[in-house]
């Protein structure tokens, strides 16, 4: 099971470190029960060990002006390796798209996308995103508003796994 070469310090320090990833070391360290330099190799091991990925800020959308949230299901003709990776990298090189999950299932992928209006969101849905090589449709959700937008994993549903195959 993925986790359990974690120790429960190292998955400590995880759900510490994603509910604020600017915390000092020290404060770190005080809140898994352990002293700084321990604390700090270990943050470093599970870096490099690649269960950190990066530490963001969490930038609120509307505070920058980008007022709409779109969710955007997308169909391609081709579900061939190459096709789908070609569409991946397309995704990766729109600004607005924010995320792109490959899903089973009817849908081929969908996109969270932000833009400042509506009027920029048709612009890359027509110009971009439905004229784009391989995409057979293209059906869209607009976000009305969040109720929950919790990031990471939910460390304490792990923990009770962990407990429960002990």
């Amino acid at each position: 099971m993925p986790g359990m070469k974690l120790d429960q310090i190292d998955r400590n320090i995880l759900a510490q470190l994603q509910e604020d990833g600017r915390m000092t070391n020290v404060e770190l360290a005080r809140r898994v029960g352990i002293s700084a330099p321990p604390c700090l190799r270990r943050v470093r091991t599970l870096e490099e060990a690649g269960y950190i990925r990066g530490y963001h800020a969490d930038i609120d959308p509307r505070e920058l002006g980008f007022e709409v949230q779109v969710f955007a299901m997308v169909r391609l003709h081709s579900q061939a390796e190459a096709d789908l990776s070609a569409f991946e990298q397309r995704c990766r090189d729109w600004p607005l798209v924010r995320e792109c999950h490959m899903l089973n299932g009817e849908i081929d992928f969908i996109l969270k996308c932000v833009a400042p209006d509506l009027s920029s969101f048709q612009t890359f849905l027509t110009e971009g995103l439905t004229s784009a090589e391989n995409v057979a449709s293209v059906k869209t959700s607009l976000v009305i508003r969040c109720a929950k937008d919790a990031p990471g994993v939910p460390f304490d549903v792990l923990e009770e796994r962990l407990n429960r195959s002990a």
